[in-house]
């Protein structure tokens, strides 16, 4: 499908983690080893943000990750406190710009792995339920993209992980309703400059792999003289598709049916229990 990273802490070179780390994120678009698919080469897309309240910074190409030499200036340029990153595998929607994640609306951003089972059947009526005034921001063709405008319709902005149970709640019931036994596999995260929202989840209680870094100021004690949790500093966060490198101790991953939340150096788990509103 696609893999995807978030990251908050000390503002860090994006390089450090899409390009720099073993298991980089560029790495993964060739060689994924967790993803269900190996290969992630349908676009890419970073989002980060200069200052928590501004409107994310977004640059986005349909273009192979690993092939685009103007990221990797980017990426040596861009020096964050919080970014998100994602390769695309694509499913049943085309190669474009606006196909690319994350996707963005204020200061919201948005990025998915996963699918709706049979979306073009189920597309209409889960976009009639999408807030009428945030409809026309809709600039592209994907299932993900609709779910990040679904959850906004009911109350990301207000109640993230409420508003995400009852966005899958409603895809749920709309997809059996056209006779799809498990409509949603999904990782996603949405961030708003201050803190990251993170949940792993499908219809099958078989979703796709998602972990997070453990206590950076840990892993400085294990790892005192790696540069790279230095720069990150004891509150950074980073949550993930897939590790990065495999030092022991780095990585917990994050269980079926869970939503995870980063703010402030503090992180919080959550039963990830979809209902209607």
């Amino acid at each position: 499908m696609c893999r995807w990273l978030a990251y908050t802490g000390h503002p860090l070179q994006l390089e450090t983690v899409l390009f720099n780390a073993k298991h980089s994120l560029i790495d993964q678009s060739l060689h994924s080893r967790l993803g269900h698919t190996t290969t992630n080469g349908d676009g890419f897309g970073i989002g980060w943000y200069g200052h928590p309240t501004d409107i994310p910074f977004r640059y986005r190409c349909i273009q192979p990750a690993w092939s685009d030499r103007n990221l990797r200036e980017a990426a040596r340029a861009i020096r964050a406190p919080m970014f998100v990153a994602h390769i695309r595998a694509a499913t049943d929607t085309p190669s474009q710009e606006t196909n690319c994640h994350p996707f963005r609306h204020g200061r919201w951003l948005f990025a998915h792995n996963g699918l709706v089972r049979n979306y073009p059947a189920v597309r209409r009526d889960l976009m009639v339920a999408i807030d009428a005034d945030l409809f026309p921001s809709i600039e592209g063709s994907t299932d993900s993209e609709v779910l990040f405008f679904l959850a906004l319709s009911f109350g990301l902005e207000l109640a993230p992980v409420t508003a995400l149970e009852r966005m899958v709640a409603f895809v749920e019931a709309t997809g059996r309703k056209h006779g799809v036994d498990e409509p949603l596999n999904m990782t996603v995260c949405a961030t708003d400059g201050e803190q990251i929202v993170a949940v792993r989840y499908s219809s099958e209680g078989r979703s796709r792999s998602l972990f997070h870094s453990t206590s950076f100021r840990h892993l400085l004690e294990l790892y005192p003289e790696d540069p790279r949790i230095k720069a990150a500093g004891e509150d950074a966060f980073l949550v993930l598709s897939e590790p990065l490198a495999d030092l022991p101790g780095w990585w917990q991953e994050i269980p079926e049916s869970t939503a995870v939340v980063a703010r402030g150096g503090e992180v919080e788990h959550y039963p990830f229990k979809p209902q209607l509103a």
